[in-house]
């Protein structure tokens, strides 16, 4: 019995890490590539490298603005979660616990523009911001980045708030906390979950993005890794080498993050899709 029960975890292990390697394997076809040369990238037929160098990450090292630009991908990252876990935190909680028509029809306003594709808005952005004197600066990115991760962040937070009963913010009101007093002291430490699912959405979506990037910032000083990534990939050639060390160079951040933070992700998106 117990020699079928090890049978049984040892079949289900090779699968498993069978499935995992197929899954990954563009992922680690570019890291195998990025310890190749440019010659050997293109003219090799070899998965594995004849001969390991590091002349692709040097390259970045010294020749390109890749860290400035890792550097501004952690700063519009990290102001963009931020202003995205507080705002939303407290329109969530107003959603999940007021009834009102008008809190009804910004809830229903909140579906509609998260349906809304973002490149439709671009033109206009582009043209309002151009007035101001915003186009190439951060703060630009990060007030757009805000806005379009608020929507479903306030929805993950409603989820997590409605699955928090009521009996406590009762029993806080006759110990005497206001209702702001109530949501700090006993709501949001307890919704650690919740606020830990929609930093992880708001930051895979901040450090992934692309598009907003790529049409409000022009200074390569002022890039950040998406659109930075793509001038390794001219009209006539790409430098396959330099592209592929810096995209595993990129990755690195994301993977450590998620590591860490995986469980809290599943807890606050299984408490939104509960409740709604």
């Amino acid at each position: 019995m117990d020699k079928n029960i090890r049978r049984k975890k040892t079949i289900l292990f090779i699968s498993l890490t069978l499935v995992s390697l197929l899954v990954n394997l563009p992922i680690i076809t570019m890291i195998i590539n990025s310890l190749k040369s440019n010659s050997e990238i293109l003219t090799s037929s070899s998965f594995f490298p004849q001969q390991i160098t590091f002349e692709n990450y040097q390259h970045l090292h010294t020749k390109t603005m890749f860290w400035t630009q890792m550097g501004n991908s952690f700063i519009v990252t990290f102001f963009g979660t931020l202003l995205s876990i507080l705002i939303a935190a407290f329109a969530g909680y107003a959603i999940s616990r007021f009834r009102s028509k008008f809190l009804t029809g910004f809830s229903r306003l909140l579906l509609l523009l998260q349906m809304f594709p973002i490149i439709l808005a671009l033109i206009p952005l582009f043209i309002m911001f151009r007035n101001l004197g915003l186009i190439n600066t951060h703060f630009t990115v990060i007030l757009l980045y805000t806005t379009l991760h608020l929507p479903f962040s306030i929805w993950m937070y409603k989820g997590y708030f409605d699955a928090i009963p009521t009996e406590l913010e009762d029993a806080a009101s006759i110990d005497g906390c206001t209702g702001l007093q109530t949501f700090f002291r006993i709501i949001l430490p307890i919704s650690g979950p919740g606020i830990a699912a929609v930093a992880i959405f708001s930051f895979l979506f901040s450090w992934n993005e692309y598009l907003i990037a790529n049409v409000f910032l022009r200074d390569e000083q002022l890039m950040t890794i998406p659109v930075g990534i793509q001038l390794f990939m001219q009209q006539y050639g790409t430098d396959w080498g330099s592209l592929t060390a810096a995209a595993t160079l990129t990755m690195l951040p994301v993977f450590i993050f998620f590591l860490f933070v995986q469980k809290y992700f599943i807890a606050g998106s299984a408490a939104g899709a509960v409740k709604g």
